[in-house]
């Protein structure tokens, strides 16, 4: 089949919480089989597919891994709604551009409802620096491409600033690995809640989440 299949197979079942004996059952073929679909050992035919997609109510595109949403197709910006006023300034003609702004500002806002439920400040801030550290480091490499701008701009040198930020960015991201580690497990997270509680914005986080492993997977 292709490499996405199982993963997404394993994955619906789970988010759904149904067992690998019932799911077998409900699929009709037997636990050992659906069991070696789910790692990849054997592929399904195109009958199994389709019930697999009756039963999960999802599109085949998704189970293939070519859609980034259960119901299929593929993202555009019209299908991702604005987080704010259009910005003729910011935006311009350019679609790419406008597109990644709003998969980027959906994900966010998808990021920090979720915050908002789990309600722990600490969390949040730590969040926040992360996301503060990478935008500055990332403005800072667009600006010292003309070498003209006046690097006075800024406090911190231009030869050690980014690898300031990157170490800004690691001492969040341990804090935040040791404040989620520490996190009672009540907040469960996934395709389905996503889509569910966030209709407009899941679009937006789903597809980032697939496009950046798309891109990471190359340096594996």
């Amino acid at each position: 089949m292709n490499s996405d299949f199982p993963r997404i197979l394993a994955l619906l079942r789970k988010e759904r919480h149904i067992s690998q004996k019932e799911a077998a059952a409900d699929l009709g073929v037997a636990q050992a089989l659906l069991s070696h679909y789910e790692k990849g050992k054997r592929e399904c035919g195109l009958d199994f597919l389709v019930r697999v997609a009756d039963y999960y109510n999802v599109s085949t595109d998704y189970l293939l891994g070519r859609s980034a949403v259960t119901s299929g197709g593929i993202i555009t910006e019209n299908d991702i709604p604005d987080a704010e006023a259009p910005n003729k300034a910011q935006v311009g003609s350019n679609i790419s551009v406008a597109l990644s702004k709003k998969l980027l500002m959906n994900s966010v806002d998808v990021i920090y409802s979720i915050l908002a439920k789990i309600d722990n400040s600490r969390l949040t801030g730590t969040v926040t620096t992360v996301f503060t550290h990478g935008i500055y480091k990332t403005f800072r490499l667009i600006f010292r491409a003309n070498k003209s701008n006046a690097q006075t701009m800024f406090e911190i040198p231009d030869e050690s600033a980014c690898h300031i930020a990157d170490a800004g960015i690691h001492i969040a991201e341990a804090e935040l690995a040791k404040l989620t580690k520490d996190m009672a497990d009540d907040t469960e997270i996934s395709t389905v809640t996503i889509e569910k509680e966030y209709p407009k914005q899941s679009a937006a986080l789903l597809s980032l989440i697939k496009s950046s492993e798309a891109q990471l997977k190359k340096h594996i």
